[in-house]
């Protein structure tokens, strides 16, 4: 597994990528602001979500209002993303589409100054830990993606249903109940069941014996 620090430091950031930002212009002084406004298309493989339950489709359009700080350790970054994603019911499974708000806040670190902040007494298993749940820039560059997905799948339900008041699908046949409200199946106790049944094979036998003479009549005739 690639580390966050890895991805920024190592990664070779696209800058075609309309989800890496520059930050030249922002400067290194602390205190400077800029606010940015884009929208983007939808990343895939894997989708924007939750893989298999509910997400934003590939190349789907994602509303992006940024606000970038400049301070001592780097750039912060805060954000909202606005998105329609889609999905199906859990309970109906019908297709659905919810519109979905992802606010997020993150700190991309100055490389550089991640050196000058160490400690030289500092434990270097400790290190490694602190550089795996950070993010870094590269050429002043960082790419938003990762911080994206994670907000955006934060923002999602797990179990997205098309309304709250869906009364799903009949455990026994499967209609819709929302569209047959009055649907339902007779119950039959089970400790009943064997007896009912074996009620019905006796008047079964019963008709049969009624459509046809009885035992011994014809007999009687011919003597």
């Amino acid at each position: 597994m690639i580390s966050k620090a890895g991805k920024a430091l190592n990664g070779h950031l696209d800058h075609r990528n309309p989800l890496v930002f520059d930050t030249r212009e922002l400067g290194r002084r602390p205190g400077a602001m800029k606010r940015l406004t884009r929208s983007v298309e939808a990343p895939g493989s894997p989708v924007l979500g939750i893989d298999g339950v509910i997400g934003v489709p590939e190349s789907a359009p994602v509303a992006l209002d940024l606000r970038l700080e400049s301070v001592m350790e780097g750039v912060l970054v805060t954000g909202t993303a606005r998105a329609t994603a889609e999905g199906e019911c859990v309970r109906c499974l019908e297709p659905l589409a919810l519109e979905v708000e992802a606010d997020f806040q993150e700190m991309f670190s100055y490389p550089d100054a991640d050196d000058r902040n160490r400690s030289r007494t500092a434990d270097p298993v400790d290190d490694a830990e602190d550089d795996e749940d950070r993010f870094f820039l590269e050429d002043d560059s960082f790419d938003l993606e990762p911080v994206l997905r994670d907000a955006v799948v934060l923002a999602l339900p797990l179990q997205p249903v098309c309304k709250e008041t869906c009364a799903g699908l009949c455990s026994e046949c499967g209609i819709r109940l929302d569209e047959n409200p009055d649907h339902h199946h007779d119950a039959v106790d089970i400790r009943w069941a064997a007896l009912q049944g074996l009620a019905e094979t006796v008047q079964d036998g019963e008709k049969d014996n009624m459509g046809g003479a009885e035992p011994g009549v014809d007999e009687k005739q011919e003597k």
